[in-house]
């Protein structure tokens, strides 16, 4: 049942239908000069503005210090929400599962070779930790950070940048490191999670650092990836590791 929900979500996000208009130097023209060299680096000017981004990734997932493996992923990403569906491991052993925030609900489901039930959450903490992941994730998806789309837009300083946005009543700061390019190198953003001492749920510092882009359809996106719970600390556990190999924009 599972994959016919994911189904079904994923097709209702790939049919999202606006005209498109094409990016220009007018639509960032207020904003501050960091921020517009985010924006600049990220779409080039003319670019149709997607209302989302289809992605395939491999890589590897680490849920604990002395476990890692070999991940393939697919994703959808689009204003609305998210779709993740993976297989983790190998021929001998693997998790297959998905992840997904549409509609106001969140749900995380794995299997052991499909069939033997890993995890399956779904309550109002998994909406909240994926809003943060969902939010987390919209570099892939520059043209949804316009401020056309209740977007606040500010420069902390010449190399770091915040956008400012609401999804379903949870309030995300998310910020950029940008280089003098515009190039992206960290992500980070407070995120609903329980990798804490005694599992408590609370707001972490959560994200990634790049250290690779790639171009895609007049898209610029960070396409090698490490990202995990803690950043900037001593606690920190990059448990995700990604190299985007395709992405398609519409």
């Amino acid at each position: 049942m599972l994959q016919n929900n994911i189904n079904q979500i994923w097709q209702n996000l790939e049919n999202t239908k606006t005209e498109k208009q094409p990016f220009t130097q007018d639509l960032i023209n207020n904003l501050p000069e960091p921020v517009q060299r985010y924006f600049l680096y990220a779409i080039t000017l003319g670019t149709p503005l997607a209302t989302g981004v289809k992605l395939k990734m491999q890589g590897y997932f680490q849920p604990s210090k002395d476990k890692k493996l070999p991940m393939q992923a697919t994703e959808i990403l689009t204003a609305r929400g998210f779709v993740w569906q993976a297989v983790m491991g190998n021929k001998f052993f693997n998790i297959k599962g998905a992840v997904y925030y549409y509609n106001n609900s969140a749900k995380v489901e794995f299997k052991i070779w499909g069939l033997i039930q890993l995890v399956k959450e779904e309550n109002p903490d998994i909406n909240r930790s994926s809003i943060g992941r969902f939010a987390g994730e919209l570099f892939w998806l520059p043209s949804a950070l316009l401020p056309q789309n209740q977007v606040s837009l500010q420069a902390i300083d010449h190399n770091t940048i915040q956008a400012t946005f609401n999804i379903e009543g949870e309030t995300v700061n998310l910020t950029f490191i940008i280089d003098e390019n515009g190039r992206v190198l960290e992500v980070k953003l407070p995120r609903w999670g329980n990798p804490t001492t005694d599992k408590s749920w609370q707001y972490i510092p959560f994200g990634g650092t790049f250290s690779q882009e790639t171009s895609f359809q007049g898209y610029t996106i960070p396409s090698q990836i490490n990202a995990g719970w803690w950043l900037g600390s001593e606690q920190y556990n990059g448990f995700f590791q990604a190299s985007i190999e395709e992405a398609e924009f519409f």
